[in-house]
């Protein structure tokens, strides 16, 4: 692995499982500038392709699903650690389906499961995008059902 500053190669100081042993963390070390950062290989979800509303056909991208997460815990107090653990878990669902092809309205669905238990203001600013709330009444109603369940 290359310095993402200087481009040399790098160390590994310390390794350990991470994400519930889906992940390695490693800890490295740049031997020409010193400085020090973290990566994490991950199982990628190679072959799972994601049927969009539209009918057509995308690769499952864990990038993807990450990005709508972030957005939705914007300004949240949420770390970088809880956030990776959320999206792991919605793409360990996906992953523990054993099927090649998943609707996206799946992974939607647990993505705001996932987001109800975690944080309801980030619940509800995902569910507006992912169900195209058009009104404030429809925020309304959804808040209704969260407070119902509560």
């Amino acid at each position: 692995m290359r310095c993402p500053v200087c481009q040399a190669d790098t160390k590994v100081t310390n390794s350990r499982n991470a994400d519930h042993d889906r992940a390695i963390k490693r800890r490295r070390w740049c031997t020409s500038c010193g400085r020090r950062f973290t990566t994490y290989e991950r199982l990628e979800l190679l072959g799972i392709e994601v049927v969009k509303r539209n009918g057509s056909k995308e690769p499952f991208s864990r990038h993807k699903l990450e990005s709508g997460i972030r957005k939705a815990l914007e300004k949240r107090p949420c770390t970088e650690e809880q956030l990776q653990k959320l999206v792991s878990s919605i793409e360990n669902d996906i992953f523990n389906l054993n099927k090649d092809i998943v609707e996206s309205s799946y992974i939607g669905q647990k993505a705001l499961a996932h987001l109800k238990q975690f944080d309801k203001v980030a619940y509800l600013r995902f569910a507006s995008v992912y169900r195209n709330f058009r009104s404030p009444k429809a925020f309304e109603k959804e808040i209704q059902k969260l407070q119902r369940a509560s």
